[in-house]
């Protein structure tokens, strides 16, 4: 097998080195800066380039190298590449060549264009290594301007009414996706200290973003009405609210897909957004890479591996310690102003 499924992660022998490893190794190629794929402790980590900063942001004074999209190297018998993955910003399916034989671990990986991400490139292989967060029929996302629609037109309600909106969405990755979508000239955009962090490292390598105000506590509310606050999930319904006063809250994520996820969030609203694949997203994404095997990770392995094997391919489930898209906040909290 060019890659091995392990305790400590996904191995390549040839090359020995592994992929996003959860415990502590030599070599880490990694895929993107989500914390439960980039993790502290390794010797040397190996990323793209627009990743990077990010990963630098999180983990600190690490070995560091990085591979553009597209380009190879070869490492030990092993031949890498990173190919966009349209996850977050940075993001990447790693391919790894041995004597011929083309496997490729997605990591996370979304095939709609967010205007964020780089696009999503299918990349043909013999295995295919997939995450099946939202493996399942009933998850289809909105487009882009349905979900732009929805989430003004709650913010200019609450506005209208003197009420500050706060929004639950990931540092890295949805915080962004979503700022993009504001109209900002409903009110004032306000962002949680760990999420106006992650705003400037992306800022820094060069990608527009709204104009936002982080929330500090000698921050003047009273001038600043009807905003729009994003935040980390963690933060909702926290000491940290109390500040806004009368606020009605959101919640951004896949999972608002199912009935009832946002009552048990205790969130006025839920928009369904999110940074995997959905069902169809799946499914495209594993036909074009005209792979016959299929290695199913975090998420719905049992339901959607069974769904692979019915449509014909050599499908098995692979026990990891990624998380997927969790209800909670993924990222490390080095802001909690």
């Amino acid at each position: 097998m060019v890659l091995q499924f392990t305790d400590r992660g996904i191995y390549c022998p040839a090359g020995g080195f592994y992929i996003d490893p959860w415990k502590p190794v030599d070599r880490a190629l990694i895929t993107h800066g989500h914390a439960d794929h980039a993790r502290p402790g390794h010797g040397r980590y190996l990323t793209t380039g627009s990743a990077a900063p990010v990963i630098r942001h999180r983990l600190g004074d690490i070995a560091l190298d990085t591979l553009a999209y597209g380009e190879t190297r070869q490492i030990g018998a092993a031949r890498v590449s990173y190919h966009p993955a349209g996850h977050v910003p940075g993001s990447a399916q790693i391919r790894v060549e041995v004597s011929g034989e083309v496997w490729v671990a997605s990591g996370d990986y979304k095939t709609v264009d967010d205007g964020l991400s780089e696009p999503f490139e299918p990349v043909r292989c013999h295995a295919f290594i997939t995450e099946s967060t939202f493996g399942l029929p009933i998850y289809k996302w909105p487009d882009q301007a349905t979900l732009a629609a929805d989430i003004n037109g709650w913010w200019a309600a609450n506005a209208a009414a003197n009420r500050a909106s706060v929004l639950g969405v990931y540092s890295l990755g949805k915080a962004q996706r979503v700022l993009r979508l504001l109209d900002p000239a409903i009110g004032p955009i306000l962002t949680h200290g760990a999420v106006e962090a992650t705003n400037q490292v992306i800022r820094a390598q060069g990608l527009a973003l709204p104009e936002t105000i982080p929330v500090t506590p000698d921050l003047d509310l009273k001038t600043l009405p009807g905003p729009m606050v994003l935040a980390p999930p963690s933060a909702l319904g926290s000491a940290w609210m109390r500040r806004f006063g009368p606020a009605s809250t959101g919640f951004a994520s896949g999972w608002m897909r199912l009935r009832g996820m946002r009552r048990r969030r205790a969130a006025d609203r839920g928009f369904v957004i999110s940074d995997h694949a959905d069902w169809e997203g799946l499914n495209s994404a594993i036909r074009a890479t005209g792979a016959e095997r299929v290695f199913v990770t975090h998420g719905y392995t049992a339901q959607f591996c069974r769904w692979l094997r019915d449509q014909g391919y050599d499908a098995g489930i692979v026990e990891t310690d990624y998380n997927g898209e969790s209800l909670d906040e993924q990222d490390t909290k080095k802001d909690q102003a």
